[in-house]
């Protein structure tokens, strides 16, 4: 009996190859080879896996809804650029000389000239040193020209910027000589902030939701933005700083976060790019504002002002509809999805807005050991970390971390090896992008059961294996089921040969 059962099962392996064959021999229009049927079934399979992917579909992809939430997203991008890069415009060059003013009590009808060459040393090319000066004297004019002065020490009543044309911070905290590496500081400052802002707004994101935490990094954008224009010292102006890093940080993880997680497919790295062009045109903004204007604290009330209008996104700006399902806020969520189809004119049918419900097993929270624990998040995380084109959370740590470092090596190593660093980091890390998975088309996850790694070893089990206890998830559908099925069964048949009709 055994032997005539495993001869049945042969004959009907060999005639469902054959059928296979004969359709593909026929050449008809509407006949699938096994290569496009196991490609329309993994694209199926996908396609399941995002449980929202259906709905957005019947949302609209990329209506008027998700254009007009992309576009109110990164207009933000623009003041973002802005206030990040404009601590490089508040220090521009000048060329100080010690007060000697004292000299003008002995000689009030001095030139400027004058004054410089009695009073300031000069160096062996015959220029004037800027962080020193000759002591006082109690002598009279004569005999300070006739006999000259010899007793040098550092500037004791502050400096003086002859040539300057523009007030920015050199001159107005005296940024030079001892005090210059304070330049450096700001900018060691601002990538602080940068790093303590990933940790902090990465939590918000996920705990209070993507639309608090944008509301919160705008309004850490005015604060700070337009605070600083009135600080009183440098120490101040260093905090203010902070603030406005850990703002912008905030704002390109929340609204990364938000804008792909009501896009589907391609329109999700378009959104990306186009996040990128909007940063750009901040940038580009910034230095047409800053080469324009006199007084660097001009330069932050302007963008402060510009910043002002964003307080409207309370109103208009929607929230997640993922995070709100994976908060247990099934009402809002199906609220949010009802409102962004009316905006695109559409109807989301009643059985797929009821697919929208809270999952019968209890969802873990994630934590920062779940990438170390799951080997494919944790090898995107090391890999993005090395590379850093983008990333949220602890990706930005890295970049943090790497501009503090690249400002260290730069004033401590001589001028060739940041050059040779710089080269030599670009080649590893184009190295590293090999490693990571192909994102093209693929669904955004809403736990760790439904990563990549998890789909990958669902797809590798046999039917037997999907009949056990481990394959019964309360997620899946029995139509998901059968497609896991059927598609390791066509699985099966891929390394062996068609044979033809006998």
């Amino acid at each position: 009996m055994a032997g005539e059962e495993n001869v049945k099962e042969e004959l009907r392996s060999q005639d469902a190859s054959s059928n296979l064959s004969q359709h593909e021999a026929a050449g008809h229009p509407h006949s699938w080879s096994l290569e496009m049927l196991l490609r329309r079934l993994r694209t199926d399979h996908t396609k399941q896996d995002d449980k929202f992917a259906n709905l957005l579909d019947a949302v609209g992809e990329f209506g008027t809804f998700q254009q007009r939430l992309v576009a109110l997203t990164f207009i933000p991008s623009i003041m973002s650029a802005f206030f990040m890069f404009a601590g490089y415009f508040v220090f521009t060059a000048q060329k100080p000389y010690c007060n000697t003013s004292w000299i003008l009590a002995v000689g009030p009808n001095l030139s400027e000239a004058e004054q410089l060459n009695l009073t300031i040393p000069r160096g062996p090319n015959g220029s004037f040193l800027m962080c020193l000066m000759y002591l006082p004297v109690p002598w009279n004019l004569d005999s300070i020209i006739h006999f000259g002065l010899n007793d040098t020490d550092k500037c004791q009543d502050g400096w003086i910027y002859p040539d300057a044309k523009t007030r920015s911070l050199i001159n107005e905290f005296d940024l030079v000589c001892d005090a210059e590496t304070k330049k450096d500081t700001a900018h060691i400052m601002f990538m602080a902030g940068i790093l303590i802002g990933s940790l902090i707004f990465g939590l918000i994101t996920d705990k209070m939701g993507r639309y608090p935490a944008i509301l919160l990094s705008l309004l850490g954008l005015i604060i700070f933005g337009f605070g600083t224009a009135f600080v009183n010292s440098f120490h101040l102006y260093l905090l203010f700083r902070f603030g406005i890093s850990q703002s912008v940080v905030g704002y390109s993880i929340s609204s990364i976060s938000l804008a792909t997680e009501w896009l589907v497919g391609e329109h999700r790295a378009h959104a990306i790019i186009l996040e990128h062009c909007f940063f750009a045109v901040g940038a580009m903004l910034l230095t047409g504002i800053a080469y324009s204007l006199p007084h660097w604290r001009l330069l932050f009330l302007v963008g402060g002002a510009l910043a002002v209008p964003l307080i409207s996104y309370i109103w208009i700006l929607p929230e997640s509809p993922r995070w709100l399902m994976m908060k247990g806020k099934v009402k809002e969520a199906k609220q949010m999805l009802c409102y962004a189809a009316s905006v695109n004119k559409k109807t989301i049918p009643s059985n797929l807005l009821d697919e929208v419900q809270l999952p019968r097993k209890k969802v873990t929270q994630a934590s920062v050991l779940d990438f170390c624990k799951n080997r494919q998040l944790c090898k995107v995380i090391l890999v993005m970390s090395c590379v850093w084109a983008t990333g949220l959370g602890l990706v930005f740590l890295a970049s943090a971390a790497g501009a503090i470092l690249s400002l260290t090596i730069i004033n401590q190593t001589p001028s060739f090896l940041p050059i040779f660093l710089c080269c030599a980091l670009a080649i590893v890390a184009f190295s590293l992008s090999f490693l990571l998975p192909e994102t093209r088309d693929q669904p955004l996850f809403d736990s760790l059961d439904h990563s990549p790694e998890m789909r990958n070893k669902v797809k590798d089990m046999t039917p037997e294996d999907t009949s056990s206890d481990d394959m019964s998830s309360d997620d899946m559908s029995e139509e998901a089921a059968k497609n896991v099925i059927l598609n390791a069964q066509i699985l099966r048949l891929v390394p062996y040969p068609v044979s033809k009709p006998a």
